[in-house]
């Protein structure tokens, strides 16, 4: 069963951005397919399994950008 979530992610400035955002949540086990829209300041994260938001969050951190509540 998979999960998508839409979250709106601040600090991406270019398709660049985009594809560090990607890149990183892309790595996460279980994260099925990622699209980041800089000028929409959106990721759309498709999740099988057992991944949860923390995990979306921190990877999203780590790549230097910030998850907005």
């Amino acid at each position: 069963m998979s999960t998508e979530r839409t979250l709106t992610v601040s600090g991406m400035s270019c398709t660049g951005c985009e594809a560090n955002v990607e890149d990183a949540l892309e790595g996460i086990d279980g994260v099925t397919a990622v699209e980041a829209d800089h000028e929409a300041d959106t990721v759309t994260v498709t999740l099988s399994g057992s991944v949860s938001d923390a995990d979306v969050e921190r990877a999203v951190s780590d790549a230097g950008y910030t998850v907005e509540a």
